[in-house]
């Protein structure tokens, strides 16, 4: 059966007669191109939009929508950028400035093993005074903490502007030669228990945004080169996309461009043919989803997470960011360009949990995982602490409609008993 013909989504239904084409391209697994973008961005049938886009994710990924038991480490929000976005970053010193020791990412690792959790998900600021050895410290602390524990924790740690700023401590970071700076990152990383990427500090790849909201960060052709790299190396990755501040819709749809053809490359690297313009859709018919957690011909992205901004705290809080409606099309149309990336996320962090359960049925089959402390974004007034239950989180997949599963970050399910878990391959 077609994925688009289905009983709710049936030949003419559309109020938008611009949507049929675009409707038989996805029914056909055939790649959107930008123009197509602007059209589901300016469609006033944006319902329709999130059909497609459920249409795909069943197609991908059935009924299933996927959470994790987590716990997210931001080991320090001393920042050398500013980034008029970031409500983050503190400058040495100043008031509410932190940076954890080893000692404590290990307590944290401890605490996070005894609450069952599978993953770390470490993340921080640029600091300009810590070491390397800091952060291969890092991780193998975390990783010795839960062997000593028994536990097969992962270790998710690191934007690619993290890993860029670690090269360029570490004096191997060349500008003529800057992936074997990152090369040499990633290696000294994965030896000491580094597991994957997450995929933050890509905000929008285009020099006028970049330019005018976080000049100084990375641009896209490095932010690319670190993920590149990773998957060469074998280590699978997340990718972002911070939308609703500067940007307008074209410049997102470009983003996505961009991360989509990323990920052709990726995926020829592990086998899978291409079509006559190179491109290479998971939506085609017969094409099988990357096997979880395989990965030894090298990675690949996972997963696409757009997140709204959040104008409060930032020097850009006189702009509105994005309504929930303009929330429920990025995610739908991030589904929709995507066609090779396996999973979309809703991170209900920054979507809110209530916007997550609506985005499950617009593109989204995953909602993250309870997270404990965050100190990146604070939606509502709320502090650093910001934890969801378990019974909470597949509440609230039920109650939209889908079967609640646990997995780990490589998206193998997990089995559980107790604090006690395992894995098994899909």
């Amino acid at each position: 059966m077609s994925i688009l013909s289905q009983p709710k989504i049936v030949a003419g239904a559309f109020q938008d007669a611009a949507l049929g084409p675009i409707r038989r391209k996805i029914e056909a697994g055939e790649r959107l191109t930008l123009e197509d973008g602007l059209i589901l961005y300016e469609t006033p049938d944006v319902w329709s939009v999130c059909q497609m886009a459920d249409a795909v994710r069943r197609q991908l990924n059935g009924e299933v929508a996927y959470y994790n038991i987590n716990r997210h480490i931001n080991y320090t929000n001393v920042c050398a950028l500013s980034c008029k976005f970031c409500e983050f970053y503190r400058k040495r010193g100043q008031d509410g400035a932190y940076e954890y020791s080893i000692d404590e990412i290990r307590n944290l690792t401890r605490e996070a093993v005894e609450s069952g959790a599978t993953e770390i998900h470490s993340v921080g600021g640029l600091h300009p005074y810590l070491p390397f050895s800091y952060y291969t410290d890092m991780v193998a602390a975390i990783r010795q903490t839960a062997d000593e524990m028994g536990s097969d924790l992962h270790a998710k740690a690191f934007t690619a502007v993290e890993i860029v700023h670690l090269a360029k401590i570490a004096k191997v970071f060349k500008a003529d030669d800057r992936q074997a700076g990152i090369r040499w990152v990633l290696e000294q990383l994965i030896d000491a228990g580094l597991g994957s990427l997450p995929g933050g500090g890509a905000e929008v790849f285009d020099d006028r945004v970049h330019n005018e909201t976080h000049k100084g960060k990375i641009r896209s052709d490095v932010w690319l080169d670190v993920h590149r790299v990773a998957h060469e190396l074998g280590l699978n990755t997340n990718a972002t996309i911070l939308y609703g501040h500067i940007e307008d819709r074209k410049e997102r749809l470009v983003h996505m461009d961009m991360l989509r053809k990323a990920q052709d490359d990726a995926l020829s690297r592990l086998g899978y043919e291409s079509d006559a313009q190179g491109a290479v859709t998971l939506t085609r018919e017969g094409v099988e989803m990357p096997a979880a957690g395989n990965c030894s011909k090298g990675g690949y992205f996972q997963t696409i997470i757009p997140l709204p901004f959040f104008p409060d705290g930032s020097e850009l809080e006189q702009l509105p960011g994005p309504g929930g409606i303009e929330n429920l099309r990025t995610l739908a149309i991030a589904r929709l360009m995507l066609d090779n990336f396996p999973h979309v996320k809703s991170f209900w962090i920054m979507q809110t949990l209530a916007m997550t359960q609506l985005q499950l049925c617009c593109g989204a089959d995953d909602v993250d995982g309870t997270v404990v402390w965050y100190d990146i974004t604070k939606v509502a007034g709320r502090d650093t602490h910001q934890e969801v239950a378990v019974d909470d989180l597949k509440k609230a997949i039920v109650e939209a409609g889908f079967m609640a599963v646990e997995r780990d970050t490589l998206y193998r399910k997990v089995e559980r008993n107790g604090k006690n878990w395992s894995v098994r391959e899909r």
